[in-house]
C-alpha cells in the first residue's frame, strides 16, 4: 500500500471566459496536491490510502466520496467540523494555474499524528500546503521522520505555494532538514529555483542528493522530466505533445505515476536499485500520465486503461489489485 499524507481542498476553477469586465463563474472541484496524488494512484491501480483530516461539511463529504469512488482507503482520514480549505485558481493563457488560498481555521490544518500506518504500507508521500500550515505541518513532519526510520520509502513534493510561506528562509532550512528522511524528492523547476535561490538547478539537485534522497526528479513542463540519482545517473525524457487545457493536477499525476511505476519495478524499498533503462520507463510513463491530465480541465488524472500497457523492463508487473 502507498499512503498519501497531506491536505485535501476545493479548487474554485473558472468555468469559462468572462464577458467584458465581468468576473468568471467559478466551478468547485476536488483538489489539493496530496488528494490528487491519492486519486491518481487509485486510478492507476495502486493500492492507496489517504492520511489527512477532512471537514464534515458538504465539501468534505464530497472529497471523501471522491476517494471512495476511486478505491482509495479512507481508514486514516480524520474528520472535524471546521470548514474545508479553498483554493481559487487563475488559469493563464498557456494553461498554467496560479492560486490564492483561504485556509484559516480549516479542518486539514488540525491533522494529528496517527498511532500507526497499515501494516502493508511500503511508501508514504508528502507535500504541498500540509507541510507549511501549523499545527498540522508538525504532525506530518513527525510522521515522515517516524516512517523513514522504520525503513518505509518516503516521497516528497514541496509544491511551493509562496503566498502561504511567511518565513521563506526558515522554510528553506526546514526543507533541508527533511532530506535525510526522503527517498524520492520530486519538484518542479520553479520550486527548485525558489528553494535553491539559484538558477543552477542541477547543482542544487546534486546538493540535495548528498543530503539523503536516493533520487531527485525535476519536472520541466513541456520539456519533460529529469532524474538524478545517488549513484550518479542523470537522465532526461521529453514531454508528450498535447493540446493543454490547463496544468491543474499535472505535477500530482507525476507523483502518483512515479510511485506506481517504481512499485512495478519493485523499487519501493529502503535501498532501491533502478538502472537507466528502468528510469527511462518510469519517467516516460509519468510524462504520458501527466499529458492526459493536462489535456482535460481540472485535476482529472488518467485511469490505467488510458495508458499504454507494458511490463516494466527487468521489473515485476503489478496488477490492479497490487499483486
Amino acid at each position: 500500500m502507498i499512503v498519501v499524507a497531506g491536505e485535501a481542498l476545493i479548487d474554485l476553477v473558472p468555468a469559462g471566459p468572462a464577458a467584458g469586465d465581468e468576473l468568471p463563474a467559478l466551478l468547485p472541484t476536488r483538489g489539493g496536491g496530496p488528494y490528487n496524488t491519492a486519486i491518481a494512484l487509485g486510478r492507476l491501480g495502486s493500492p492507496a490510502a489517504f492520511c489527512s483530516r477532512l471537514s464534515t461539511d458538504h465539501f468534505g463529504a464530497a472529497l471523501l466520496r471522491g476517494l471512495t469512488a476511486d478505491g482509495v482507503d479512507t481508514s486514516l482520514v480524520q474528520r472535524g467540523a471546521e470548514p474545508t480549505s479553498l483554493a481559487v485558481a487563475h488559469i493563464g493563457a498557456d494553461g498554467s494555474a496560479a492560486y490564492s488560498f483561504h485556509v484559516e481555521g480549516a479542518a486539514d490544518r488540525l491533522f494529528q499524528l496517527p498511532d500507526a500506518l497499515p501494516e502493508p504500507t511500503r511508501a508514504v508521500s508528502f507535500g504541498t500546503c500540509s507541510l507549511v500550515l501549523e499545527p498540522g505541518a508538525g504532525a506530518y513532519e513527525t510522521l515522515m521522520r517516524r516512517e523513514s526510520a522504520r525503513g518505509v520509502f518516503t516521497a516528497l513534493d514541496p509544491n511551493i505555494r509562496a503566498d502561504l510561506i511567511t518565513a521563506p528562509n526558515a522554510y528553506r532550512a526546514r526543507f533541508r532538514s527533511w532530506l535525510p528522511y526522503v527517498s524520492l524528492l520530486k519538484l518542479s523547476e520553479e520550486d527548485a529555483a525558489w528553494l535553491a535561490q539559484s538558477d543552477d538547478l542541477l547543482a542544487a539537485a546534486r546538493e540535495w542528493l548528498a543530503a539523503g534522497p536516493y533520487a531527485v526528479v525535476l519536472t520541466r513542463g513541456g520539456a519533460g522530466l529529469t532524474v538524478l540519482t545517488r549513484d550518479g545517473l542523470e537522465l532526461s525524457v521529453p514531454g508528450q505533445r498535447v493540446e493543454v487545457v490547463d496544468t491543474i493536477g499535472a505535477g500530482d499525476t507525476v507523483n502518483a505515476a512515479l510511485l506506481h511505476r517504481l512499485d512495478a519495478h519493485g523499487a519501493l524499498t529502503a535501498a532501491p536499485d533502478v538502472d537507466a533503462e528502468q528510469w527511462r520507463d518510469i519517467l516516460t510513463y509519468a510524462t504520458q500520465a501527466a499529458a492526459i491530465t493536462c489535456a482535460r480541465p481540472g485535476a482529472q488524472p488518467p485511469y490505467a486503461a488510458e495508458l499504454p500497457v507494458s511490463d516494466p523492463p527487468h521489473g515485476r508487473h503489478v496488477t490492479a489489485d497490487g499483486r
